[in-house]
């Protein structure tokens, strides 16, 4: 199974932080899954930190090294992934989540996420 990691996700992972929740840290966990984080988690994360709206445990350097070690891949945003942003409902305003919605639909991957408005689009979600 695919799954695409909502930026909280990989950030709770990757801190060990226990608001994660214990079905999808084991999702993650499982070694016949293959986890990616979106380049537009990165570009969240740096925008957010620069904001001083997002502060991590760990410099976000030491954070994209321990996604490397973790082994999860790097998903890119594609023309097709940008196109079907432009075609879905606005039930989730944030840019970032509308990003990882058309991937997570584009590419056929569950998305690992515990915000509920992904629930009202047409994907696999667990938490």
């Amino acid at each position: 199974m695919n799954l695409l990691l909502d930026t909280h996700t990989l950030i709770w992972f990757l801190e060990g932080d226990s608001h994660l929740g214990l079905t999808a840290k084991s999702y993650i966990e499982e070694a016949s899954h293959t986890n990616f984080v979106s380049m537009a988690t990165f570009w969240e994360m740096a925008i957010k930190i620069s904001l001083n709206k997002l502060e991590l445990r760990k410099p976000l350097p030491d954070l994209i090294s321990l996604i490397w070690e973790n082994g999860i891949a790097i998903l890119p945003i594609t023309i097709e992934h940008t196109l079907l942003v432009s075609q879905l409902p606005f039930y989730h305003k944030d840019p970032f989540d509308r990003l990882l919605v058309a991937q997570a639909m584009n590419e056929n991957m569950t998305l690992l996420s515990g915000d509920e408005k992904f629930k009202l689009y047409p994907i696999q979600i667990i938490w």
